[in-house]
């Protein structure tokens, strides 16, 4: 069997196991190819304002939302294929070669790829539309002119889907290949105890450049006019990738400072902490969402809220470009909003029912099914906690160098409302996905599901 049949093999028996990264894709295609629609408008018979509007619209949100899915794919791939390393390291023992694993790795990438992107067409054609009809309501764009989607929306959304994949599956195939064989074979149950040095280089990269803005908003942006939005949101964007990038350091620490607190709980805790030691990937590819979801989510939000209140009281009437900033803030809280949520429980989902058999063996080694649901609803909450403090402090970014250059005060308009829902439906996804998905895993019989 060619390396490549063996991808078409793999894919059809381990369907469910890829399900997380294929919605990734198509979720991500979608977001891609509606934006770049804006493009194939833009292409048209617009006017000249009308015209800078799609093109901004285009490539400002655009491009930070094909961050996004670069970032869902990377991580829920490095998911599925850390969820096969025992299967990996077999085919390693009867012969495997690296680059034949690596292959096989890039064959099922892109076979997804090319599948996601078709089937993604149809919703993004209308996804495309509605972003048109609200420049109409807006005014932004006139009422004639009309939708269209067409080549650059299907090349942008083909190529850099096809990218991200290939370059997520050789990432994560390198890595896992790498390492001999008897080391696969424990590795197949034990995670790494600390993170590569290009995985912290990367993430302080993009600390680093957060940083930078933030302090370009403060410094020469102070002036700037409702221009400081720009520097001060790519600030939070970047601390919060920064982070994003960081979360297995993140992950281990909060276990460590939740410990204290876990082994007060009984039995459900003494399993959470087990989990969060040595589950350290799976539970990192949980916190990214949630990082990027609150830190991007709040710094946008309360930037825009205190940039309403500073042109409300001056009494003047609103810059030039008010209107489309405004709404490409919401348009970017919307995609946001939308995409880390369904990341987040997509791949809570994709990690809780790989653990079946986990929990099948606890509770046949004598844990009740009550303290399997509490002791995974505790690794939600400690995992909730991890993400949103991270993304608070990745807000911070851009909340105080904004306000004080646009404002010149330390806190936010907005009041404390912005943050409490934020962090309330942070939570929510979060808990109620974890529990339902569990509550769904421990239906099966503990002999079938160790049998799986």
């Amino acid at each position: 069997m060619t390396v490549f049949g063996l991808a078409v093999r793999t894919l059809r028996h381990r369907a469910g196991g890829f399900a997380a990264v294929f919605l990734a894709m198509v979720l991500g295609a979608t977001i891609l190819m509606a934006f770049a629609s804006m493009l194939d408008i833009a292409t048209g018979d617009v006017p000249g304002a009308a015209r800078e509007t799609l093109v901004i619209m285009a490539t400002v949100v655009g491009g930070w939302g094909m961050l996004l899915v670069a970032f869902a794919v990377v991580s829920t791939l490095t998911l599925a294929v850390r969820q096969r390393a025992a299967e990996i390291a077999l085919l390693k023992s009867v012969g495997a070669t690296p680059a034949q694993l690596t292959r096989m790795i890039v064959g099922e990438a892109v076979a997804l790829a090319v599948v996601s992107v078709a089937l993604a067409v149809a919703p993004a054609a209308l996804a495309g539309r509605g972003l048109l009809a609200l420049l109409h309501d807006t005014g932004q764009v006139p009422a004639d002119v009309g939708y269209a989607f067409g080549p650059i929306a299907l090349a942008q959304g083909f190529g850099i889907t096809l990218v991200a994949s290939v370059a997520a599956a050789y990432i994560t195939a390198r890595r896992t290949t790498r390492v001999r064989v008897a080391e696969s074979l424990v590795s197949a149950e034990v995670e790494r105890p600390r993170m590569s040095k290009k995985r912290i280089v990367a993430g302080g990269l993009f600390l680093a450049l957060g940083l930078d803005l933030a302090i370009v908003t403060v410094t020469a942006m102070r002036n700037a006019g409702q221009e400081t939005m720009a520097t001060a949101g790519q600030a939070a964007i970047l601390a919060s990738f920064g982070l994003a990038v960081l979360a297995p350091g993140l992950v281990r620490g909060a276990a460590r400072l939740a410990g204290g607190v876990l082994e007060r709980c009984g039995a459900a805790g003494d399993l959470a902490l087990a989990s969060l030691r040595g589950r350290t990937g799976q539970a990192a590819s949980v916190v990214t969402p949630i990082i990027l979801f609150t830190g991007i989510g709040t710094g946008t939000l309360y930037v825009q809220a205190t940039e309403n209140a500073v042109i409300a009281r001056s009494g003047l009437a609103p810059e030039e470009g008010a209107e489309t900033i405004e709404t490409l803030n919401l348009v970017v809280i919307g995609m946001i909003v939308a995409f880390t949520a369904l990341m987040l429980v997509n791949t809570l989902l994709a990690a809780t029912a790989h653990r079946r058999r986990e929990f099948g063996q606890l509770r046949l080694a004598g844990a009740a099914p009550g303290q399997v649901l509490g002791a995974v609803a505790l690794e939600g909450a400690v995992l909730m906690v991890t993400g949103v403090l991270a993304g608070t402090v990745a807000s911070v970014f851009t909340i105080l160098p904004f306000t004080v250059a646009r404002a010149d005060a330390l806190v936010p308009d907005g009041g404390p409302g912005i943050y409490a829902g934020t962090v309330a439906v942070a939570a929510a996804l979060t808990l109620v996905t974890v529990v339902g998905a569990t509550r769904r895993a421990l239906r099966v019989p503990a002999v079938e599901a160790v049998a799986v």
